[in-house]
């Protein structure tokens, strides 16, 4: 982060994914299946100039759901990606502001969800399901990643 006149901006930092490798990654987003990188290579117009190369990879999953939870839904047709909603990061981080810490969000658009186009792994989703007992038919809700749901 950096400051403006009171305005916090973010700068995009990112890990290499080899520690021989000069590419980096700057977004892993597992929700909407998105991963951007970037490295530094030579301009295709001036050799002696180095230019930032970024790379976007999708992947689009098969058989999606409209509503990722309910596995009865209509499968998705139309899948929509921002960079903004890709880069956001909504953990806040202390800053020291003159001998003040304050708390900074590192993200915009924090309090609006994030539509997924598959599970996070990290995330636990559930579905109501239909259970039998004593006669009577009631509703449970039953883990759709069951790793991310319960305790070791």
């Amino acid at each position: 982060f950096f400051l403006d006149s009171g305005v916090a901006y973010a700068v995009l930092a990112g890990h290499p994914l080899d520690p021989k490798d000069e590419e980096y990654v700057l977004v892993n987003n597992k929700c909407q299946c998105v991963t951007v990188t970037s490295k530094i290579v030579p301009s295709k117009e001036d050799p002696d100039q180095e230019v930032v190369e970024r790379h976007i990879r999708i992947v689009v999953p098969l058989k999606a759901r409209e509503n990722i939870s309910d596995p009865l839904s209509p499968l998705r047709t139309n899948f929509v990606y921002r960079i903004s909603d890709l880069c956001r990061n909504c953990n806040p981080v202390e800053i020291d502001l003159d001998g003040r810490i304050v708390q900074a969000q590192q993200g915009n658009f924090c309090d609006e969800p994030q539509t997924c186009y598959t599970y996070d792994r990290e995330q636990c989703y559930s579905s109501p399901v239909p259970f039998l007992y004593n006669g009577e038919v009631k509703y449970v809700p039953a883990a759709l990643t069951p790793t991310s749901c319960y305790a070791d």
